[in-house]
C-alpha cells in the first residue's frame, strides 16, 4: 500500500445532454462522465448516442477536458452482444478516456473490444472498505469511486489503502439515495424498473405514513461539501471531485463546477462560491457523513427536498399563482408539485417578475392545483451562459459528423466461456457434473426448535460479530462492509476458519479480500453481488469463488438462462424478507421496527443491523411455486432467508414473484 503525494484533485462534471456537457466546458471542469442512450445508470437523462459523442469528445480535447463513459448497468445474458457490440464501436469511433463500470463482466468485454482508456469502478459496484481497492485493481480497475455515505475518516483510511497507483473519486456535490449505492431495489420491486440499471422511479422521494402522520422520511437533502472542500483537499489519492447531476440542467452544471474550482483555488473567494452553489437550483444542502464526529442527518429536514430552488407555495387553486421569492426571467423553467401527484407539471415563465412578485401559471387542462403546493426553479438560461452556450455550440458544429460503421462482432450469442478469456485461463472449461441439490435457511441467529435437514446461514454480523455458530454452518457477510468493520469482520473470519469452518456467502464480490486463501475453501458469491450473466460468473470463478447465488431481481427468462452457460454451481432466492433498501441513515422521526404506509396502501418496516438500516415490505419475494422450474434450469442451491418480523407487522399474503412475469427494465 502506497501513499501518493496530495495533488489538485480535478473537478468531474455531470452531462446529461448537449447543453450541460457544453455548461461543463464553459464552466472549466476538469473531466465530464455522461452516458449513452443505452446500459447507463441515470436512464432518465437525455444520454448521448456514439456519434454525438465522437465530435463531444473531440471538443472536449481540444479544451484539455477529460470524457468518461458512465457504462454503469448491470448487464442481463442476453445483452452480452448487445453491450459487446456497443463496445466496440465506442473503442473505434470515439476517443473517450474512461468507462465507469459497475458490472465486472464489462472489464474483459470492454479488452475484447479493443478499449484503450481506463476502467473505474462505479460506486454502484460498492466497494466500501479498505482491502477491497487491491481486489479491485487486481480485476482491472485503476479508480474506484467511493460512497457518498463516507465520512472523512472513512475516506483518509480507504486513500491510505490505495494500493499502487490507484486513484479515488468522491462526491462533492449532488442528489443523496437513501440506500447504499448498488444496495437499493425500492423501485425495482415496485413494478420491475431497477435502480441497477438506471430506470430508478425514486420511491424514496414519496410522502409515507406512520403513526397517522405524513412525512417524506426517505427523501434526503443534497450533498454539498461547499466550505469541507478544503479539508477534502489535503487527503492523498483522492484524484477527483465529483458533481452528482446527469439529470440536472446546464445552469446546475455550469454554476456548481464554477463553485468548486472557487473552492479548490481561491478559497478565499468562499463567499463567492458559496453565492454559486446557492443560485444552481439544487435541493438545500447538507454536510451528511463528512463530519463522522458531527453528521450532518440529510432526513432531518422541515423544507421540501425538491430539486430545484424553492419560489414559493400556490395560493389559489381557482386562478392558481405564488409570490416569488426571486426574480424570475422569461424561459426560465418552473416545476410545480411532485412527480407523484396528479398535478404535477412543467411550466416555462413567460414575462419577467420581480422579487416577491405575484406570477399566475398558465391553466392546465383537467389538473387542479392544490392550495400550498410547492413551487420551484429548475432551470434558467443567463445571458452569460447562453453566450458560451452559443459559442461551444458554433465550435461542435465545425467538427466533421463521425459515421458508424457497423460492429464487425457477431450478433450470434454463444457461451460467454467460449468467447471471452480472462487472465490466467488456458484452453476451454469442460463443466464438472453438476452437484446435487441443496437448500439454504438463512438468520440473524440462531432459531429454537428448527426442524430442518436444510443447510443453516447466519449472518456474521449479528450480535457485534459475536454470533456462534457450528462447524458445517454458512457465515454470510453483510451487503455492506464499511471501513470501521474491516478488522472485526476480518478477526471474526479469522476466528471462524481456525474453528474448522470452511463455507462462505459474501455479499460483495470486493469481500474475496478478508480472505488469505479462498481457492481452499467454499466461499459462494451471495445474492447481493447482482450477478446478472455469464461472463460476471467467470469473473467470480477467477478471484477464487466456488459458487454464486445470482440477483433475485432478475425476470424469468434471465434467470433461467444462467446455469446451462455458468462455469460455476448457481443458487438462486427462493423465499425471503428481501430488504427493499440498504442505508446507512434513517429520519430521526421513523419509529424503527414499526410500520409505514406507501402512497398506494403497502406496509413496509425498517430494521438496524450494525452500521445499516434495513427496510422491508411486508410480503415475502416467494418463488417456492418456481422450484421445479429453477431446479431443471440447472440451480443446485436454493436459499430461504428469514428476518424477525417486528410485533405488529403482519405479513400479507401476496405472489411475492418479483420480476419473474417481468422483463427487468
Amino acid at each position: 500500500m502506497t501513499s501518493q503525494p496530495s495533488k489538485t484533485p480535478t473537478i468531474l462534471a455531470p452531462a446529461g445532454d448537449l447543453h450541460s456537457f457544453l455548461a461543463a466546458i464553459a464552466a472549466g471542469a476538469d473531466a465530464i462522465y455522461c452516458g449513452l442512450k443505452i446500459f447507463s445508470a441515470r436512464m432518465e437523462a437525455g444520454n448521448f448516442s456514439i456519434e454525438e459523442l465522437a465530435r463531444l469528445t473531440q471538443l472536449a480535447h481540444s479544451k484539455g477536458v477529460e470524457v468518461y463513459v458512465a457504462f454503469n448497468s448491470i448487464i442481463k445474458e442476453s445483452e452480452i452482444d448487445k453491450a459487446r457490440r456497443i463496445l466496440d464501436k465506442l473503442a473505434r469511433h470515439t476517443d473517450v478516456d474512461a468507462l465507469i463500470i459497475q458490472d465486472t463482466a464489462m472489464v474483459p468485454l470492454a479488452e475484447q473490444a479493443g478499449f484503450k482508456g481506463k476502467l473505474h469502478l462505479s460506486t454502484l459496484g460498492n466497494c466500501t472498505h479498505p482491502a477491497g481497492l487491491e481486489a479491485a485493481q487486481n480485476t482491472g480497475f485503476s479508480r474506484v469511486v467511493l460512497p457518498r455515505e463516507f465520512s472523512f475518516d472513512d475516506i483518509r483510511t480507504m486513500a491510505a489503502a490505495a494500493p499502487g497507483t490507484m486513484d479515488l473519486e468522491v462526491f462533492i456535490h449532488g442528489a443523496l439515495c437513501y440506500s447504499v449505492s448498488g444496495r437499493c431495489y425500492w423501485s425495482s420491486w415496485f413494478g420491475g424498473k431497477s435502480a441497477l440499471r438506471g430506470r430508478c422511479v425514486q420511491p424514496c422521494r414519496r410522502l409515507y405514513e406512520q403513526n397517522g402522520k405524513k412525512a417524506r422520511y426517505f427523501s434526503c437533502m443534497d450533498l454539498s461539501a461547499d466550505v469541507l472542500a478544503k479539508v477534502l483537499k489535503e487527503i492523498p489519492n483522492i484524484s477527483t471531485w465529483k458533481i452528482e447531476g446527469r439529470k440536472k440542467s446546464p445552469h446546475y452544471v455550469y454554476y456548481t463546477v464554477m463553485a468548486y474550482k472557487l473552492l479548490r483555488d481561491a478559497p478565499d473567494q468562499k463567499k463567492q462560491a458559496l453565492s454559486f452553489l446557492a443560485y444552481a437550483l439544487g435541493r438545500q444542502g447538507s454536510h451528511y457523513n463528512l463530519l463522522g464526529h458531527r453528521v450532518s442527518n440529510p432526513l432531518d429536514h422541515t423544507s421540501d427536498t425538491g430539486s430545484g430552488l424553492f419560489l414559493g407555495r400556490i395560493k389559489n387553486p381557482e386562478n392558481p399563482y405564488f409570490i416569488s421569492r426571486e426574480a424570475l426571467m422569461p424561459g426560465d423553467l418552473l416545476r410545480i408539485g411532485y412527480e407523484e401527484e396528479t398535478f404535477h407539471q412543467i411550466q416555462k415563465v413567460t414575462r419577467a417578475v420581480p422579487k416577491k412578485g405575484k406570477y399566475f401559471l398558465a391553466a392546465a387542462k383537467g389538473k387542479r392545483i392544490s392550495k400550498g403546493t410547492a413551487v420551484f426553479m429548475i432551470d434558467r438560461r443567463g445571458p452569460e451562459l447562453e453566450t458560451k452556450l452559443s459559442q461551444l455550440n458554433a465550435q461542435l458544429n465545425e467538427i466533421p459528423k463521425v459515421k458508424i460503421k457497423p460492429s464487425s462482432h457477431s450478433a450470434s450469442h454463444q457461451k460467454a466461456a467460449d468467447k471471452i478469456k480472462l487472465p490466467g485461463q488456458t484452453g476451454t472449461y469442460r463443466k464438472k457434473k453438476q452437484p446435487g441439490i441443496h437448500e439454504m435457511d438463512v438468520f440473524r441467529k440462531t432459531p429454537p426448535n428448527l426442524k430442518t435437514n436444510n443447510d443453516k446461514g447466519f449472518w456474521i454480523s449479528a450480535n457485534s460479530y459475536g454470533i456462534k455458530v457450528f462447524a458445517r454452518a454458512w457465515l454470510w457477510l453483510d451487503p455492506v462492509i464499511f471501513p470501521e468493520e474491516e478488522k472485526i469482520c476480518q478477526n471474526y473470519i479469522k476466528s471462524a476458519l481456525k474453528k474448522g469452518i470452511k463455507n462462505f456467502v459474501l455479499n460483495s464480490p470486493w469481500q474475496i479480500s478478508l480472505f488469505d486463501n479462498p481457492k481452499k475453501l467454499n466461499i459462494w458469491a451471495g445474492p447481493f453481488c447482482n450477478i446478472t450473466n455469464s461472463i460476471a460468473v467467470e469473473m467470480l470463478k477467477s478471484k477464487g469463488f466456488s459458487g454464486a447465488i445470482v440477483s433475485p431481481e432478475l425476470d424469468s427468462d434471465t434467470l433461467l438462462s444462467l446455469p446451462g452457460c455458468s462455469v460455476l454451481p448457481l443458487g438462486a432466492v427462493c423465499r425471503a424478507n428481501w430488504p427493499v433498501a440498504v442505508s446507512r441513515i434513517a429520519a430521526p422521526d421513523l419509529n424503527i421496527g414499526k410500520g409505514f404506509k406507501s402512497p398506494m396502501g403497502e406496509i413496509a418496516w425498517t430494521s438496524k443491523f450494525n452500521a445499516t438500516y434495513h427496510t422491508f415490505p411486508n410480503w415475502y419475494l416467494d418463488l417456492s411455486s418456481k422450484t421445479g422450474d429453477l431446479k431443471q434450469a440447472g440451480f443446485v442451491m436454493l436459499v430461504n432467508m428469514f428476518e424477525n418480523i417486528p410485533k405488529g407487522i403482519r405479513m400479507k399474503p401476496r405472489p411475492g414473484t418479483w420480476n419473474w412475469h417481468l422483463k427487468l427494465l
